[in-house]
């Protein structure tokens, strides 16, 4: 199951996104993905359909699934887990297709927490190991 968002607060940019599969609205994408460069996490403020083109914004909080035994400080950049579809801390080891110290957590959100308000506006870097 695709990572989901839920708008927070803050200002929305957006930018155009051309779709490599089905994209439901409030669902998280990696865009940009270039070997080991920044890249940024976008949310599909639509549906987006398979090779068309639709807005995500890349920025704002938005509060978003996160890995149980994370322990993250707001201030903290994270990391996207692009397989299990959740924020992880940036202690984590990443795998190939996650995105590295990207956002800002806005809230401090410990052990057993499963959700935690990310600002999305800094870019992160891809994992293409």
């Amino acid at each position: 199951m695709a990572m989901t968002a839920k708008f927070r607060r803050g200002e929305i940019r957006t930018a155009k996104y051309l779709a490599g599969a089905d994209i439901a609205v409030n669902q998280v994408v990696v865009m940009g993905l270039t070997d080991a460069l920044k890249c940024r996490i976008g949310v599909a403020m639509n549906a987006i359909a398979n090779g068309a083109t639709g807005i995500v914004a890349i920025s704002g909080v938005w509060e978003l699934p996160k890995v149980s035994g994370a322990v993250i400080k707001a201030g903290e950049a994270v990391n996207y887990d692009v397989s299990a579809f959740e924020i992880d801390d940036n202690q984590a080891t990443s795998a190939a297709g996650d995105v590295k110290q990207f956002g800002c957590a806005v809230a401090d959100a410990g052990d057993g927490v499963t959700i935690i308000d990310v600002d999305i506006s800094e870019p992160g870097i891809y994992d293409a190991a």
